[in-house]
């Protein structure tokens, strides 16, 4: 385990992906369908979805502070606590507008969960292992993620009256686990030195300024395929089907890579694995955008497992070492908003090419945002990709 507290870290693990299971299965899945039956018009679920989305993605610095001044484990127990709440409240009234406050009270105290994880998974990280330990983390909620969104609309369309119990007990899971961890408080490094060096705010967050550029548009690259996934899938004539061997081998890959690249960024520096990362995803990008995507689809998921892997471990490493120590949640949940930010532009940037030039345009528009990141890191945000451990 490549943390020092392992158990502590493993219980937030948890919390991450049973909360990310029940809000991806709630939201995306179970509400759109069950919305009929609960009273609820499809303007209705899409407020209620919209408003906890976009409370989730300003809240993230914000509350990252307020969790560093708390507790953020206290913080933790409440969202769980008003994701039970809005979880109940759908079988018991059909108020839109209360539904809504609910849906924005989670949202804003859930933007507490993803910048408490990562800074904990590298608060307790051993010497030498930072990048391993935020890899894994990053990666964990992607299974439940994907359980949420595939298995609970299944479950929906086949076993409806079962999504509800599913979904309750999942939430009662991940309750317990918060009253777990409800005393975790993370030390800021001037409460563990007895003698804090005080740096300058512009020099503590100068740093986190520069990875914010990069974040947005290595973020907006994949997301610009949300939109125009089945579109594609149908003008290239693939099924669903025809995409669980090469996909499935691509994860294989990129699970390998992520190992193996974690292990680089923590024995030399994060750039020798966010480069290539990079480097793959645009060539993956690139042969994505190629004619007959069917007939090179297996190189296609091969290069991008072993991009992504590559590159979450270095982007993870990177992070991990220009964070400011004394505000390592606020920081971690700037760095996430952006990302969020570059999220939600990626499907409307790829909706927009797909429209204008088709498959190419989409793909190739991903190569070169992940070039012109990768020229970023060069320059002018050599700053961030030189630092050292400890600078």
């Amino acid at each position: 385990m490549p943390w020092s507290q392992p158990l502590t870290v493993l219980r937030l693990i948890l919390l991450l992906m049973g909360s990310e299971f029940v809000r991806t299965g709630l939201l995306v899945s179970y509400l759109p369908i069950a919305a009929p039956s609960l009273g609820l018009s499809v303007t209705g679920v899409g407020l209620i979805f919209s408003a906890h989305y976009l409370a989730d993605a300003v809240a993230k610095g914000p509350v990252g502070v307020l969790g560093e001044r708390i507790g953020l484990g206290r913080i933790l127990l409440l969202a769980t606590l008003l994701g039970g709440a809005l979880l109940t409240l759908l079988h018991h009234t059909a108020n839109l507008p209360l539904l809504t406050l609910v849906s924005v009270a989670w949202g804003l105290c859930y933007a507490a969960l993803w910048p408490g994880v990562m800074a904990a998974a590298q608060h307790f990280a051993r010497p030498g292992m930072t990048a391993r330990a935020l890899a894994i983390t990053s990666v964990a909620s992607v299974p439940p993620i994907v359980l949420g969104l595939v298995g609970v609309g299944q479950l929906m369309q086949r076993a409806a009256p079962l999504g509800y119990p599913v979904l309750l007990g999942v939430q009662v899971a991940a309750l317990a686990l918060a009253l777990s961890v409800a005393g975790l408080r993370l030390p800021r490094t001037d409460q563990l030195s007895p003698a804090p060096v005080r740096r300058p705010l512009r020099e503590r967050w100068g740093k986190v300024a520069t990875l914010l550029p990069a974040a947005l548009a290595q973020t907006a690259a994949p997301a610009l395929l949300a939109t125009v996934f089945y579109p594609l899938l149908a003008q290239t004539g693939l099924h669903l089907s025809q995409l669980i061997f090469p996909v499935g081998l691509g994860v294989v890959v990129g699970l390998g890579a992520l190992w193996a690249a974690s292990r680089l960024a923590d024995h030399t520096h994060p750039r020798a694995a966010l480069t290539p990362g990079l480097l793959l995803l645009a060539l993956t990008f690139f042969v994505g955008g190629l004619p007959d995507l069917g007939g090179h689809l297996l190189p296609f998921t091969l290069l991008g497992g072993a991009g992504y892997g590559c590159f979450i471990a270095g982007w993870n490493g990177l992070i991990g070492r220009t964070l400011p120590p004394e505000y390592r949640a606020a920081a971690w949940g700037t760095v996430m908003a952006v990302e969020s930010a570059g999220t939600a532009l990626g499907p409307l940037l790829g909706a927009f090419m797909w429209s204008r030039y088709g498959q190419a345009g989409v793909f190739w528009t991903g190569t070169a945002l992940l070039l012109a990141v990768q020229a970023y890191y060069l320059w002018p945000g050599r700053a961030v990709t030189r630092e050292r451990e400890g600078a």
